[in-house]
């Protein structure tokens, strides 16, 4: 496995806390920020996103990510994201092995696109996956056993950190 040409996530040295935002996180600050939840939300992605951008933590992101931004309709916000997506760390590739794994979270009820995230956030040995995403926060809570990553809101998330 390569990830971007350089070492497999188990080889190197976990210096930085590594993290895997999907695409509704990025999506997250261009939606309409007039609800006190997205507008909170928002703002707890940009200042992990200006965290990344300093270097004090690491984005891993993914062939599945890239897809999905490609995939959005609006070009000015399709723009957006991709500017946004280019701090990411490292992509993950997609292999066999990580549509053998999507499956098996298709089986426990996620998405096919968040089984696949999930998939390459656990190939990738990421600490913590974000999403603003209800059901698959709610899916990842019911199936904590189960998954190789911790799920969390990117709200939630940042407060934990910050009181840690």
């Amino acid at each position: 496995m390569q990830i971007n040409g350089t070492v497999p996530p188990s080889q190197m040295k976990r210096t930085r806390t590594r993290l895997y935002l999907d695409a509704c996180c990025l999506n997250r600050p261009f939606d309409d920020q007039t609800q006190e939840r997205v507008r909170m939300e928002a703002e707890a992605v940009k200042a992990i996103l200006l965290r990344i951008g300093t270097g004090e933590w690491l984005w891993t992101g993914s062939e599945v990510l890239l897809f999905e931004i490609a995939q959005i309709s609006d070009p000015d916000l399709q723009l957006d994201v991709a500017l946004m997506a280019h701090d990411v760390d490292e992509t993950i590739a997609v292999g066999d092995p990580e549509e053998h794994r999507a499956r098996e979270l298709r089986a426990l009820g996620f998405k096919n696109a968040d089984a696949m995230h999930l998939a390459v956030a656990e190939k990738g040995q990421v600490d913590v996956f974000l999403t603003v995403d209800d059901a698959i926060l709610k899916l990842a809570s019911r199936n904590t056993a189960v998954l190789k990553v911790k799920v969390r809101n990117p709200l939630t998330w940042l407060a934990e950190v910050m009181q840690s």
